[in-house]
């Protein structure tokens, strides 16, 4: 790139950061400097990332975070619905639905409680510990390649303060937050 193309771009760039935006590389479009806007496409890029690198396994990228936290060695075994529900930030529907495929599948299993006879625990079958000590090398390589793009100690820093807004917001997290009702042809107010 010559002098006068880095110069051109970056007065362009600097440009479309007075108006709120952030431009890209050539031909891709402005990217909103705003906390929604950054927030949906990074986790479009992290679900990308996801499903390429289990691709094959036959799951979904959150069956595989499931069975990621109920994992013996670096998991949490017998926790219960609601417990894994919230570490997965999804609703209880939804992680109800994932247990039941992962069950299905014969790679999880619901256990009685004994401190509590209706609540059902949670834990990988021997077969979805096996499958998930295969899957985890090629699951944490997908989330790395997110991040190559940083230093190390960039990549160390982007998640502290990820983990800092998300601590410090924990109250929004809310999981089904801003979804219309099923049924509801108008849309909330703030949404397009």
């Amino acid at each position: 790139m010559s002098s006068r193309d880095h110069q051109s771009e970056t007065a362009n760039g600097a440009r479309s950061s007075a108006r709120g935006m952030l431009a890209l590389g050539a031909g891709a479009p402005p990217v909103r400097r705003v906390p929604i806007a950054l927030a949906r496409q990074f986790f479009q890029i992290c679900t990308t990332a996801a499903a390429e690198s289990i691709a094959g396994t036959g799951l979904t990228p959150l069956e595989v975070a499931v069975m990621a936290y109920l994992n013996k060695k670096l998991g949490q075994p017998n926790i219960d619905q609601n417990g894994l529900a919230a570490r997965l930030g999804v609703d209880r529907n939804t992680t109800s639905l994932l247990v039941d495929r992962l069950e299905a599948k014969g790679l999880l299993e619901r256990r009685v409680s004994p401190e509590d006879r209706r609540a059902r625990l949670l834990r990988l079958t021997t077969r979805g510990e096996r499958l998930q000590d295969r899957i985890s090398p090629k699951a944490s390589a997908g989330q790395q390649r997110i991040l190559e793009v940083l230093a190390p100690p960039e990549r160390e820093l982007l998640l502290d303060l990820l983990v800092r807004v998300i601590e410090g917001n924990r109250s929004l997290a809310r999981p089904g937050a801003g979804r219309r009702k099923r049924g509801s042809l108008q849309s909330s107010p703030g949404t397009t």
